[in-house]
């Protein structure tokens, strides 16, 4: 399994040379598994640069979302695949008793927003709600569940070789108390980030930029280490980078999450576009 990152910024796409090294597209993971399966996760802009790089001829993909708000999404309707005539869409999101996926995403991508309805794209897109239990995509085996954060929100853990991934980019799982003196049961998105070989994980803010900011579904870098350690995840890629923090600013809240993680396994490091994150039986390997 590979995991290629094509977008780890959050709320807002942050263009400018101060943020060249990390990048400013929003959310947007490649994963491809052992047998050429591919998985996309989220929609935000780094999708269109990923469609263009990477999606010539291939004609079936499974788009997985963990929620709709505007960073996950605004490249949907820029993703080459949806304007490919007869490939095969599957896009998974999570389940709401009101409306379905379709009607859902189908607001924003209509007019007056869009000039293209969704039901009128080229390809076969099928929209599938997120189920309760675990399933299989390819030889990999998928589970969601939710997380807190603003609005219905999964968080995505993909096995395949007996390697994990874990995918939250958007949790605040301190807005619910001290989760790291609480036993596992209580751990909010525990499940999804158990033991993982790799966790990305929503990591915005500074300490002091939090204690401003509780309750708007985003974790502190310091919170995002103690996450990964009291769920046991083997390595910790910081996710979600806010719109205002340069590439310097974000290197000093990787110093200083490493500075917490201490001397055992490898430290925290940043997402950046363009990483790609193998993970075989044999053993993971995260770019320096």
């Amino acid at each position: 399994m590979k995991a290629t990152i094509w977008g780890c910024r959050g709320s807002l796409p942050a263009p400018g040379a101060s943020k060249l090294k990390y990048g400013g597209d929003t959310s947007c993971v490649e994963v491809v598994l052992s047998d050429g399966t591919l998985i996309v996760l989220d929609a935000g802009t780094g999708i269109r640069e990923f469609g263009s790089q990477r999606c010539a001829g291939v004609m079936r993909v499974h788009l997985l979302l963990t929620h709709l708000h505007m960073d996950h999404i605004e490249g949907f309707p820029f993703f080459s695949l949806l304007w490919t005539k007869d490939c095969d869409l599957h896009v998974w999101g999570p389940a709401s008793p009101m409306l379905s996926l379709k009607e859902r995403l189908a607001r924003y991508m209509s007019p007056p927003l869009f000039p293209i309805d969704v039901h009128d794209v080229p390809a076969n897109v099928t929209f599938h709600d997120l189920p309760a239990e675990s399933f299989e995509i390819g030889p990999a085996t998928v589970f969601a569940a939710a997380v807190e954060h603003p609005g219905p929100t999964m968080g995505f853990r993909i096995t395949e070789n007996g390697r994990t991934f874990a995918y939250i980019p958007d949790h605040e799982p301190a807005a619910l108390g001290d989760f790291a003196s609480e036993s596992p049961d209580w751990i909010d998105g525990y499940a999804v980030a158990a033991d993982a070989d790799v966790l990305l994980h929503d990591s915005q803010y500074s300490d002091d930029e939090y204690a401003t900011r509780r309750g708007w579904g985003h974790s502190s870098f310091a919170d995002a280490v103690a996450y990964a350690k009291v769920t046991g995840a083997k390595r910790l890629l910081m996710f979600h980078h806010d719109p205002t923090h340069d590439d310097a600013t974000l290197e000093a809240m990787e110093r200083s999450a490493a500075e917490l993680w201490g001397p055992d396994g490898p430290p925290p490091q940043l997402a950046a576009s363009g990483m790609t994150i193998t993970l075989e039986r044999e053993g993971v390997t995260v770019p320096a």
